[in-house]
Parts: structure tokens; C-alpha cells; sequence
């Protein structure tokens, strides 16, 4: 399923979500070369979080192959910066556009439930706790760690709370036929999640980190960006807006 659009307009000029996908297009563009193996390979080993080498569970001097003759060298910095910056990197042009479709479609919402500056705050927690999560889950993972799918989760996490019921047109495949339905949010969020939850537990049990995704990272960023939501959203906001309803009634 590939959500498009939702039901479920702004107050606010969603600002810093269209900040965010600037950033991370630019950093795609200038930093990681467009996807040109040489400056991908450099960014991903400089710039993405590698849990190994940031928790000393790897020797330093590991060598990390990442395909085409190209590889990273693990070093004893523990490099803990990265857990920021990898958040603004991506492994390939599929998996940036991905990214910033969905922060576009979920975020101008969440950034609207509790304004520009507390946004900021909530998408960079979210990132952090997702790459802590999958730290956690694979501490000795010598795969470096890309991507702003961590904080979106997050911001999906929230957007299950406050619009479980907001309606949300989805591009499903039924076969080799492309058609569109619309259904609630908590239906498309929760299914996603679920997914997640499963991919992540084969992972953990196969010892391997399924895909090459980190899964316990989105898992992490989610459940984080649900429990965090009502700390971070105005609450007047929520009370004048017909599409703005907690999962669980106030008083429940």
C-alpha cells in the first residue's frame, strides 16, 4: 500500500517538513553524489550509523564490503553524531523518494498539531530513539544505518493518535492491476506497523537483519512517536479540529 493523500487539511504552512525534504534532497545531490557509487559509498561510511563500530562491539579495522570493490573501514571513534546524521542520508533514490513521500503525506499534519519549533524537536527525538532501538535489538551490526525512515515513523506513530479515523487514499496492487481505496488511518498505520513488528521478529530470529532493513528501528521510532504525541501537541488545537481525535477519549 502506498498512501497518497489524506483528508485532513493544515492551519500552518508546514515549513520545517518542507524543510526537512530540502535538506535531505540536498544531501542526496551534493553530499552522497546523487547515488554515484564513490561519494554514496564515502557518505555511508563517514555520516551513516554503524552500531558496531558506535558501541565497540566491532575491532576497530573491520572492513565492511558494500559492493563494486567498494567497502568501509571501521574505526575506534565511537562517532556518536552519526545518530543524527544519518537520518539525512539515503541508500538510493527509491528509498529517499519513499522517505519524503511519506514525511510529505503524515508530517504537514503533526508539524500543524504543535507548531514549527516543537516539530523539530519531536522528528529529531524520534530519530533518535528509532536508531537506539535497532542498536539495542543488533548491537554488533557492522551495516551502516541510513535513512529518514526512523523520525517518519515517529511521525506516523503520532499520526495514528491524533487521526486514527482521517481518511487516507492509498495506491494498493491487486496483482498486476494498480488501483486506489480509501481507508482510515489507524488501518493503513497499524498494518504498516504490523509489518515492521513481523519483519523485524523474522529478522532477530533468522540472526540476520532481514532485507537489509532496519526494521527495530522503525518499530522504535513509532512506538516513541505515539507515546511522545501527547506531550508535543497543542492541546487548544486539538479541541477545534473536527479530524483531531485521540485514539483513547480524554477521561477514558
Amino acid at each position: 500500500m502506498l498512501p497518497y493523500k489524506d483528508e485532513n487539511p493544515t492551519e500552518l504552512t508546514p515549513v520545517i517538513t518542507v524543510g526537512i525534504i530540502v535538506v535531505n534532497v540536498l544531501a542526496w545531490l551534493f553530499v552522497q553524489g546523487a547515488g554515484a557509487a564513490e561519494p554514496l559509498a564515502r557518505s555511508v561510511c563517514q555520516l551513516g550509523l554503524i552500531p558496531g563500530e558506535v558501541l565497540h562491539t566491532v575491532p576497530p579495522g573491520t572492513a565492511v564490503p558494500l559492493g563494486e570493490g567498494l567497502r568501509c573501514v571501521l574505526t575506534a571513534d565511537a562517532n556518536w553524531w552519526t545518530v543524527v546524521t544519518s537520518m539525512f542520508m539515503h541508500g538510493g533514490w527509491l528509498h529517499l523518494i519513499g522517505n519524503m513521500w511519506f514525511l510529505w503525506v503524515f508530517g504537514n499534519n503533526i508539524e500543524d498539531s504543535m507548531g514549527h519549533t516543537r516539530f523539530v524537536v519531536f522528528y529529531l527525538l524520534c530519530g533518535v530513539a528509532a536508531a537506539a532501538t535497532q542498536m539495542l535489538v543488533d548491537p554488533g551490526s557492522r551495516v551502516p544505518m541510513v535513512g529518514a525512515s526512523g523520525a517518519i515513523s515517529g511521525v506516523m506513530g503520532a499520526y495514528i493518535v491524533l487521526y486514527p479515523r482521517v481518511r487516507v487514499h492509498t495506491l494498493i496492487t491487486l496483482g498486476f492491476f494498480l488501483t486506489t481505496v480509501t481507508l482510515p488511518a489507524y488501518v493503513i498505520l497499524g498494518y504498516w506497523f504490523l509489518l515492521q513488528l513481523l519483519f523485524g521478529t523474522v529478522g532477530v530470529l533468522g540472526g540476520a537483519q532481514a532485507g537489509g532493513v532496519a526494521f527495530w528501528a522503525h518499530v522504535g521510532g513509532f512506538v516513541v512517536g505515539l507515546l511522545l504525541i501527547r506531550l508535543f501537541a497543542n492541546a487548544d488545537y486539538l479541541e477545534r479540529r473536527p479530524g483531531g481525535r485521540f485514539i483513547l477519549p480524554r477521561g477514558a
